[in-house]
């Protein structure tokens, strides 16, 4: 039975979808002013691994995330710039997707922008206006704090406590935390309202976007720690006003931070660190495996040491699948009297995975399991106590746990292939040369294999 920890109720709870077994699953994207950085790329893994978990599960997943393609800080630094801000949204919406697609990150159904969404976003705001609980002013249109009594409960926040250290510069808020749905503004890029032109706040996109495809209740909310307060309290309030209904969202989660050896992440301590930076100088699978070694919801350490253990880890799955290849192309046994047994394990070993992830997505204990197992198939090898039977089930549960994580196993193995048939064609073309007594081109060609990590010996 899957239980999925809730940052509202601080405790595991048993995973029960609204609508039988179509799971909603809503998760806050990119404001798309600069490149993302391995902190989204962590939370967006995370979200990726649990949605395909589910899909596994037999779960009918929509997966939708935003794109805050308006906001403040692009519009600031579009003017840095000189660009256009929807121009410069643009862009970084781009290589944000090109990043995702990279990470292996596909399980998302729906990316909505905020600027195509407007109507609905000025519908939803009306409908706050006529209910009481937002106001105009000169500056624009505010969501008044005091008049939901439950905010806070998500972060579980005092607001009076909250109120005594905000302020309100220009006196036109009722309450210092008021937050703005609309802000009037007269400068590109604005749209038309009915209160005038402008563009809207940062929380009110998100649920109009999710009540036009999740509807006013729905499944899942995920996002990192950072947005609890006051985004995700924000969301509650403006969702649960405008449809008189508890609670928006039956799960809440968040993932935790991540940290570079031991340090938070800032351009100013000079480790920020761009996805694109990141892939330069490792493989995408290894960062995601580096990512699901730790509890989605516990901080993580970045470290050049740590990817190099997530490297190897990999290389030991990959390395026995080569083994199990291997194996089946000789002629071991089809079956053996070994095979109950084995059978039996396999089975036991499935339901060992399926239970770390049924307990909140544990993927470091799921990656335990599969370990444990690893060296357990490599002993029946090396003992020659397994038929080829047995092997296939094997192969195939490791490609069902690489679908999950999301690694291609059998992408891999495929690419080494054709790898294997370059070098082949590479080693006789230079037989060619040695036979013609070429030996300058000949051993040119060995110093460049050599250069890329591949060793030739004439023998």
């Amino acid at each position: 039975m899957l239980k999925i920890y809730s940052t509202m109720s601080r405790k595991k709870e048993t995973f029960k979808p609204m609508q039988g077994n179509r799971v909603k699953l809503f998760v806050c994207g990119p404001t798309v002013y600069d490149d993302s950085h391995i902190g989204h790329a962590r939370t967006y893994i995370s979200f990726d691994i649990i949605a395909r978990y589910l899909q596994y599960r037999g779960y009918s997943v929509f997966y939708l995330q935003n794109i805050t393609d308006i906001d403040d800080k692009i519009i600031n630094r579009a003017s840095e710039l000189g660009v256009a801000p929807l121009d410069l949204a643009r862009k970084f919406e781009k290589r944000y997707l090109e990043d995702m697609r990279a990470l292996g990150v596909d399980h998302v159904n729906l990316h909505a922008r905020a600027t195509e969404h407007i109507p609905e976003i000025i519908a939803q705001i009306e409908t706050l206006i006529e209910k009481g609980f937002a106001y105009e002013t000169d500056t624009g249109v505010y969501f008044d704090e005091s008049k939901f009594p439950d905010f806070g409960k998500l972060s579980r926040r005092n607001i009076q406590d909250l109120n005594i250290h905000r302020v309100n510069p220009d006196n036109t808020k009722r309450n210092p935390g008021d937050f703005a749905l609309w802000k009037k503004r007269d400068e590109e890029p604005f749209w038309d309202s009915p209160w005038g032109n402008g563009r809207p706040g940062w929380h009110i996109e998100d649920t109009a976007i999710t009540e036009e495809y999740l509807g006013q209740q729905y499944d899942i909310h995920g996002g990192g720690l950072d947005l609890i307060f006051p985004h995700h309290e924000a969301e509650i309030a403006q969702m649960e006003s405008v449809s008189g209904k508890a609670p928006m969202v039956r799960y809440w989660m968040h993932t935790g931070f991540l940290n570079v050896q031991g340090e938070k992440m800032s351009k100013s301590l000079g480790n920020f660190i761009t996805i694109q930076d990141m892939l330069e100088k490792h493989d995408p699978e290894t960062f995601r495996f580096f990512v699901l070694s730790t509890h989605y919801r516990s901080p993580i350490d970045f470290s050049e040491t740590a990817l190099e253990q997530s490297k190897n880890s990999l290389e030991r799955i990959y390395k026995l699948i080569e083994t199990i290849d291997e194996a089946l192309e000789s002629d071991i046994p089809q079956s053996n009297d070994n095979d109950a047994d084995l059978n039996d394990k396999l089975t036991e070993i499935k339901k060992q995975f399926i239970g770390a992830m049924d307990n909140d997505f544990n993927t470091p204990k799921a990656l335990s399991v599969v370990f444990n197992y690893i060296r357990d198939v490599n002993r029946e090898l090396d003992e020659a106590n397994i038929s080829k039977s047995i092997l296939i089930g094997i192969k195939n549960f490791l490609m069902e746990f690489g679908a999950v994580i999301g690694i291609d196993f059998k992408r891999r193995i495929c690419a080494d292939d054709k790898t294997r048939d370059l070098l082949e064609v590479i080693v006789e073309v230079r037989e060619k040369l040695r036979e013609k007594k070429d030996w300058e081109l000949s051993d040119h060609i060995r110093s460049k294999l050599k250069e890329l990590d591949f060793i030739l010996e004439d023998k």
